[in-house]
Parts: structure tokens; C-alpha cells; sequence
């Protein structure tokens, strides 16, 4: 038997074994905070540090990323095919294949009004059926950021004199693609996909395809 085996019979003593799970659910928690310092305040972001008092009675220094929060789209078409496209992203010097997204930047905005939005400054198409996807905090380790990614489908091309919005930066050169579901799967599952919404969405929505959708929440499900 080789040493991995071993490891794998030989558990110390006080490792609790695994077992069934029937209560997986993220819940509300906040630990106390001793002292909070702002580094930094954007246009976008803040970066802040917090002393966190641990459970063992230690305060800890925790850096993180207050942000706004975000909404990405998975927009299906009738031939199951996803619409992607490709967008720099300065921080991580890459030319990455996205969904349709953007920020909560609008206040009180619904979610679902923001990803219609998003859908039409950057891809021009309109939905008829909305879903809530998926929702997820994009990397909590290091920021507060949560989005929300929808499914849309029955979509329909906005006409041209109906479009106001200026494409300017970073979004002024972003080709639409449009790529079968199954396709965008093996793509986001070999390492040629990166974006997290992305990846979130492609493989939510080609489990979710199991039921032709029909366990998915409504557009407007409250967050948890």
C-alpha cells in the first residue's frame, strides 16, 4: 500500500470524519471589529483594514475591498448558444472572454433592470425571459463584491436608432461571439476561460439545462 493510502486509513485521532451534511447554507455572521482604517477611497472601490477579534480571543489585522456589488448575464439563444465577449482587463494583463456585466452603480436600481442594462450597452439584445442563475461573492477573501448572473433568453436585437450608450475605453473595441453552451463547458473546464462570472455562469447554466431551467429561482428572488 502505497504512503498516500495510508494517509487516507490512518486518520489522526481527532479528525472528525465526514459525513452527511443536510444544512450546506452560507449564513449571515459578523465577528467583532476592534478598529477599521480606510487606505484608500475610489471612484469604484475602498481599501480598508480591519482589526478582527478572532474566537480565540487574538486580533487579527483582515485587508479587504469594499465594493459595490455586480450583475453579469448568460444570454441564451435558441440554438443554445451563449453570447461572450472579450474585454482587457489591466489588472491581470489579459484579453478575457466575459459575460455581459457591470456594476450596482445605480441606486435602487433591481438587479434585473441593471443586467438588462448591461446587456444592451454592451451586446445590443434585449431579453423576453429572465432567471436568477446563480449568486456568488467573487473572491471573499479579499473583497465584499457579490454579483448576481441571470439567465436570459428569447432575446431579441435592439434596434440601432434605439441605442444611446457611448462605448468608450476599454469598452470601445469588445467582439461579440456567439458559442454553443456545450462548447463554452469544455472551454471554461480546460483553462481557456478565466473570468469568474464567466466560468460561474457557463457551468451553472449547462447544469441548470438538465430541467430545461425549470428549477431556477425567478429574476427577482431576494438575495440571502
Amino acid at each position: 500500500m502505497n504512503d498516500s493510502a495510508n494517509d487516507a486509513v490512518n486518520l489522526p485521532a481527532d479528525r472528525p470524519a465526514a459525513g452527511p451534511a443536510p444544512d450546506v447554507v452560507d449564513v449571515p455572521e459578523e465577528w467583532k471589529v476592534a478598529s477599521s482604517v480606510t487606505h484608500f477611497s475610489g471612484r469604484v472601490i475602498t481599501v480598508v483594514t480591519d482589526a478582527v477579534l478572532m474566537p480565540d480571543e487574538e486580533v487579527v489585522n483582515r485587508d479587504y475591498v469594499v465594493h459595490p456589488g455586480s450583475v453579469a448575464v448568460l444570454a441564451l439563444d435558441d440554438q443554445n448558444r451563449v453570447l461572450m465577449l472579450r474585454q482587457y482587463r489591466h489588472a491581470v494583463r489579459r484579453l478575457l472572454w466575459e459575460l455581459p456585466a457591470g456594476l450596482r452603480d445605480v441606486e435602487d436600481e433591481p438587479l434585473q433592470a441593471a443586467a438588462a442594462r448591461e446587456l444592451a450597452e454592451e451586446a445590443g439584445y434585449r431579453a423576453g425571459t429572465w432567471h436568477t442563475l446563480v449568486d456568488a461573492f467573487t473572491s471573499p477573501g479579499m473583497t465584499d463584491e457579490r454579483t448576481r448572473i441571470f439567465l436570459a433568453r428569447d432575446l431579441a436585437v435592439i434596434p440601432e436608432h434605439e441605442l444611446d450608450f457611448v462605448r468608450r475605453h476599454e469598452e470601445s473595441d469588445m467582439p461579440v461571439v456567439w458559442i454553443p453552451l456545450s462548447d463554452a463547458v469544455r472551454r471554461a473546464l480546460e483553462g481557456m476561460i478565466h473570468n469568474s462570472q464567466a466560468v460561474a455562469g457557463i457551468l451553472a447554466a449547462y447544469a441548470a439545462s438538465a430541467d430545461a431551467f425549470a428549477s431556477l429561482r425567478p429574476a427577482d428572488a431576494p438575495e440571502a
